[in-house]
């Protein structure tokens, strides 16, 4: 497994945790920032995907 798939589900679940807090609290702010960490860490993910991809095909 590739560490950006590592990182990008961190992300994901930080990003989550920062929006699902932000609303609670009414700071739209911290809400904003963790829509994009979770938007930043699905892309991460998807990268690390590809290479995992590339990597089996090069095994091949």
């Amino acid at each position: 497994m590739d560490k950006d798939r590592i990182k990008g589900a961190a992300d994901k679940a930080v990003g989550k945790g920062k929006t699902a807090v932000g609303k609670v609290t009414g700071d739209r702010e911290l809400e904003a920032e963790g829509r994009a960490q979770t938007a930043a860490g699905k892309i991460e993910s998807a990268a690390g995907k590809v290479k995992d991809a590339v990597r089996d095909v090069l095994k091949k």
